[in-house]
């Protein structure tokens, strides 16, 4: 069995003393298995990137940005090789595994830009002689903690920029899915990254509580469940590290009265079930407005039927296993527990059956959900769309912005103003107007509000140069002919 190791100062690297399983989704089967890193494996790793640091911080903008330029070139190239990686481990199919890569280039993209998005700013003559200018300065070593259910694309969010304001970083990957990580880094590698600026460690809250710990790390980056988040975010700014920690999600998609029936329901479809529901900005909630609800569900009904499930590599599979056999047993209690809190099930995937011992399940649609109901109030993070059923637009935001996730949200409807005061009234971080899934474009930033963020700073983009930079003001003054003077008053730009 193929054992995934770490990534260390440019070479694979660790022990084998104690490993994880690796799952292929689609058979059921551990089809590898992954080191699980010691905690002294993961201080070799931050001692690594510490060490690489100061020569990578002192190492040219241009320089930098020719290893983005070449990362894209390959990354653009071995695309489907990438995808395949994700797929083995993942389960989603190849399209959707490739789909994540591009969506990761984006960001490689932005950070090829850093001349630019590390200008400083400059004023002169504040005071008679005194100029001033500002500077952005790495933070130092940064630790990227990164979920399954994206794991190329979330790296490259977090790692991308990171290294492109002249931090090393410690990655630390899903175990359920590790072997992209090690891909990457060695893509990093080859488009002529040095070594130890980019290290992995695999394994699980060993490794995770090391790097949380070390006073060697200044910052972290995490993606992962709202209870975890929230876990990482208080013990690591504890330890004096800034933290930048996106949790869950209750995605709520609204369709009014006027919206296109069609479009909506095709869009309810994609975003709800895709990658089977594994996805921090799938729709999870529909909200029906008014007259349309009927129709609306009885669209998705029929659609979802001619859905196809089957494992990712099969070219006809519109939708994956999910990651694990625990996970998909649990995603299937919230759909068998639904009835018994008063919703309706419209289509019962749990009844759907599959060949082989794959972590299948079918799709879920539950009608007359409420608030208060389980399957409302928890993150599934499965293929099971759940309908409430408001009278008003006014019902639709109150019950959105009473919800405690604030990651996404979406809107359909063919009116303007509509949309314009929704976009307005709505509290939270990403909003769609007849768009699904708002995942912003790379020069963009990712985040939600309330338990779906805790820190201040959202993920890739503008944010994150400020998140992995520090500011440096500094004043100036040459001298000049003037007869110097003491003067123990406060100093005045006068």
């Amino acid at each position: 069995m193929t054992t995934i190791r770490h990534y260390i100062d440019g070479a694979e690297t660790g022990t084998t003393d104690r490993t994880l399983p690796v799952y292929d989704p689609a058979t059921g089967g551990a089809h590898r298995q992954v080191a699980a890193a010691s905690a002294q494996e993961v201080e070799q790793a931050i001692a690594s990137a510490k060490a690489a640091q100061k020569a990578w911080r002192a190492s040219s903008l241009i320089k930098r940005a020719d290893v983005f330029f070449r990362l894209r070139q390959i990354l653009a190239e071995r695309t489907d090789e990438l995808a395949a990686i994700v797929t083995s481990e993942h389960g989603k199919v190849l399209s959707d595994a490739a789909g994540e890569v591009s969506r990761g280039i984006e960001n490689v993209e932005f950070a090829a830009g850093l001349l630019h998005h590390l200008k400083g700013e400059r004023a002169e003559q504040v005071s008679r002689g005194v100029d001033v200018h500002s500077v952005k300065q790495p933070v130092g070593v940064v630790a990227c903690i990164t979920p399954f259910n994206f794991p190329v694309m979330v790296p490259l969010w977090m790692v991308a920029s990171a290294i492109a304001c002249g931090n090393t970083v410690v990655l630390k990957p899903s175990e359920k899915d590790p072997s992209a990580a090690i891909w990457l880094a060695k893509a990093f590698q080859e488009a002529g990254l040095p070594d130890g600026v980019l290290n992995v460690v695999n394994g699980d809250k060993t490794a995770v509580d090391t790097l949380l710990d070390s006073t060697d790390v200044g910052a972290i980056s995490f993606v992962g469940s709202t209870p975890i988040a929230k876990s990482i975010y208080e013990r690591a700014s504890a330890n004096g590290k800034r933290v930048q920690a996106l949790g869950g999600a209750k995605n709520h998609m609204v369709v009014m009265p006027d919206a296109d029936l069609d479009g909506a329901a095709a869009a309810a479809i994609s975003a709800a079930y895709g990658s089977a529901g594994e996805r921090c900005m799938a729709v999870s909630v529909l909200v029906a407005v008014g007259d349309i609800a009927d129709d609306l569900v009885d669209g998705i009904r029929t659609r979802i039927a001619d859905l196809r499930i089957g494992a990712g590599t099969d070219s006809a599979s519109e939708m994956g296993p999910l990651i694990t056999r625990e996970h998909r047993d649990k995603v299937e209690s919230y759909v068998k527990g639904a009835a018994a809190e008063g919703a309706t099930v419209i289509v019962d995937g749990t009844q759907k059956r599959f060949e082989g011992d794959g972590f299948f399940t079918g799709v879920s649609l539950l009608d007359n959900v409420r608030p208060g109901m389980q399957v409302y109030e928890d993150e599934i993070f499965g293929p099971v769309l759940s309908v409430v059923r408001v009278e008003t637009y006014a019902e639709a935001v109150e019950l959105i912005n009473a919800n405690a996730f604030g990651n996404g949200t979406a809107i359909f409807t063919r009116d303007g103003g509509t949309a314009r005061q929704f976009e307005f009234d709505i509290e939270v971080g990403m909003v769609g107007v007849n768009v699904p899934i708002p995942v912003p474009v790379g020069a963009f930033s990712f985040g939600g509000w309330k338990n779906s963020l805790f820190g201040d700073s959202h993920i890739y983009g503008p944010e994150s140069i400020n998140f992995y930079t520090r500011s440096k003001v500094v004043t100036t003054r040459w001298p000049d002919h003037t007869p110097a003077q003491v003067d123990l008053g406060f100093p005045s730009n006068h």
